[in-house]
C-alpha cells in the first residue's frame, strides 16, 4: 500500500480487502470525500484531490484504485462516497447511483515494440483472443506464439473491451490474468509476443520504463480525435457513481473535476478527452 498524507489530503491504493478510511477526526480534518474504483481513472482523482484541497481548508480526499466493479460495489454499500468505473452498470448493479460522466478514453491494443504488425482488425482481435489464432505469422508477422495477456473480471477495461471486440466470442482460457493496466504494460514491454490492452492515456512511455506499440485497428489510430470523434472502434466513457444526487464537499470535488482546470489540465495530461471537447487538439 502507498499512503501519501499532505496537509489536506490523503490518498492512498487500497487493496480491495481493507477497510476505506471513512472517519477523519483521528486526522483533524472536519470533511472527507472517499473515492474508489476505476485504476483507469485514479491519475485524474489523484491529481484532482491534491489540487482540490489546497483550496479547501480541513477536508480531505481520499482516493484508491481497487477496479471498477470494487468501486461500484463501495459507492452501492455506502463505503465510498464516489464510485469511479471505466464501464457502464451492469443489470444487476444498483439502479440508485447517479451516472455522472467525466471523460472519454479509448482502449490501446499494445505489443513489444519489436513485434513488425502494425495494424488489425477488429475480426482479427476477436480470433486472438478467442483462442483462433495463436501464432503472429497468421496475421503476416513472425513465428512466433502469441503471449495472450488479459484483465481479470473486475476490470471496467475488460468490460468494454468484450463489448467492443468479442461479439458473444469467449475469451481463451490460456491467457494470461493481470489485475491492473500498469501490469499489461510492463508485460508487453518485457515479451516480443506478447498482445494486451490498456488505456491509451497510458501508452505514453512516462506511465512505464519502457515503450510500447499501440496498434491502429480496422485502418483508425488511437489518437484523441479519432477517440474524440467516435471514429476508433475501441471507445468507453469514464464514470463517476454517486449513491443518489451529490451534495456537500462531495458534490463540490465533482464539480471541480469537471471544471475547465481538471477537464483540459489533468485528463488531457492523462491521455483522455474532456466531456467537454469539441475537436480541438
Amino acid at each position: 500500500m502507498r499512503l501519501l498524507l499532505t496537509p489536506f489530503v490523503l490518498i492512498g491504493f487500497l487493496a480491495a480487502a481493507t477497510p476505506f478510511l471513512t472517519g477523519c477526526s483521528d486526522y483533524g480534518y472536519l470533511e472527507s470525500v472517499t473515492v474508489a474504483g476505476s485504476t483507469t481513472i485514479l491519475p485524474i482523482a489523484e491529481v484532482a484531490a491534491e489540487k482540490f484541497v489546497q483550496s479547501t481548508p480541513d477536508a480531505s480526499v481520499l482516493v484508491s484504485g481497487m477496479g471498477s466493479s470494487a468501486g461500484i460495489e463501495a459507492v452501492s454499500t455506502g463505503t465510498a462516497d464516489i464510485g469511479t468505473s471505466s464501464r457502464h452498470l451492469r443489470p444487476n448493479e444498483s439502479h440508485d447511483l447517479v451516472d455522472i460522466p467525466i471523460a472519454y478514453d479509448g482502449i490501446a491494443v499494445i505489443v513489444n515494440l519489436s513485434n513488425p504488425i502494425d495494424e488489425l482488425t477488429t475480426e482479427q482481435l476477436r480470433d486472438i483472443y478467442g483462442g483462433a489464432i495463436t501464432n503472429w505469422r497468421e496475421v503476416g508477422g513472425d513465428d512466433i506464439p502469441i503471449d495472450l495477456i488479459n484483465r481479470d473480471e473486475a476490470s471496467g477495461t475488460r468490460d468494454a473491451f468484450t463489448e467492443a471486440v468479442m461479439d458473444d466470442t469467449p475469451f481463451d482460457v490460456g491467457a494470461v490474468i493481470l489485475p491492473g493496466t500498469g501490469q499489461v504494460r510492463e508485460v508487453v514491454t518485457r515479451s516480443a509476443g506478447a498482445i494486451g490492452y490498456i488505456s491509451v492515456g497510458f501508452v505514453s512511455p512516462r506511465f512505464g520504463t519502457n515503450p510500447v506499440k499501440a496498434l491502429v485497428i480496422d485502418g483508425v489510430d488511437p489518437t484523441r480525435e479519432n477517440v474524440g470523434n467516435g471514429v476508433y472502434p475501441i471507445s468507453r466513457t469514464l464514470h463517476f457513481f454517486t449513491l443518489g444526487e451529490p451534495d456537500g464537499l462531495t458534490k463540490r470535488y465533482i464539480e471541480y473535476v469537471l471544471s475547465d482546470a481538471v477537464q483540459f489540465g489533468a485528463v488531457v495530461d492523462a491521455g483522455y478527452i474532456p466531456v467537454t471537447w469539441r475537436g480541438e487538439e
